[in-house]
């Protein structure tokens, strides 16, 4: 017991002495400001061979630094190579005569929509162009030029494609909705229309058996009935 106190006793010092030199170091780490520049032991960073934005480089033959992209550059996620799906056209330019995309009931109701809320203003919920800016106050309208009825025989035969570009980029003094309606839903929107087109002239045939005993009961159809999957 005599010999482990000792060893105790002569270790004391040695930790007092550490930890004093430890407080010590702790104490010089303390953050203090300082009107010195700060060292640098390697400056190549703070001195590199290059050209701020905007500034001339007289390397080139313009004289700018900044270089353009090079023709026929183009953004990740950008390329639209489907011209078809982008476009509505061929690869020859020819308008596409039928949807580039699966037509489901949930796409002609997405269209449905699409269309209430972009179009239907002048084209009207029916697609005869007896929307509210058409016939509104008091029947004269609000001085637009009249908006085209769906359910011509030209409209009614014309290409699915056609549709789409009118509605990306608008034709005479409608405008183009390119910027407020994506791809898809553009292409929902005319297969909208060519539902309410058939809807106009739909024959005895077309008209799903129950929804045809309800017609000839004289009750009343709902929008959504004798509708499934692709029909």
């Amino acid at each position: 017991m005599t010999k482990r106190y000792a060893e105790r006793t002569m270790m004391m010092p040695r930790t007092l002495t550490l930890l004093m030199l430890g407080g010590l170091l702790l104490a010089g780490c303390r953050g203090m400001q300082s009107e010195k520049p700060p060292v640098h032991p390697n400056q190549n960073m703070d001195y590199q061979e290059r050209f701020d934005p905007q500034e001339a480089n007289p390397f080139f033959a313009d004289g700018r630094a900044m270089r353009p992209p090079v023709p026929g550059t183009v953004a990740r996620g950008f390329l639209k190579a489907d011209t078809r799906f982008y476009f509505g056209r061929t690869e020859t330019g020819a308008y596409v005569e039928r949807l580039p995309v699966a037509v489901t009931k949930e796409f002609v109701l997405r269209g449905r929509e699409r269309y209430d809320i972009y179009c239907a203003v002048c084209h009207g919920g029916a697609g005869d162009g007896r929307g509210i800016i058409m016939v509104g106050n008091g029947g004269q309208g609000y001085g637009y030029t009249p908006a085209p009825s769906y359910h011509t025989d030209r409209l009614r035969t014309i290409e699915d494609g056609y549709l789409y570009d009118v509605i990306a980029n608008g034709i005479r003094n409608m405008p183009g909705y390119a910027q407020q309606i994506p791809v898809a839903d553009r292409w929902a929107i005319v297969a909208y229309l060519r539902a309410l087109q058939r809807s106009q002239n739909a024959q005895e045939g077309d008209i799903p058996p129950s929804v045809l005993v309800s017609i000839q009961q004289g009750g009343s159809v709902s929008p959504d009935a004798g509708t499934s999957g692709s029909d």
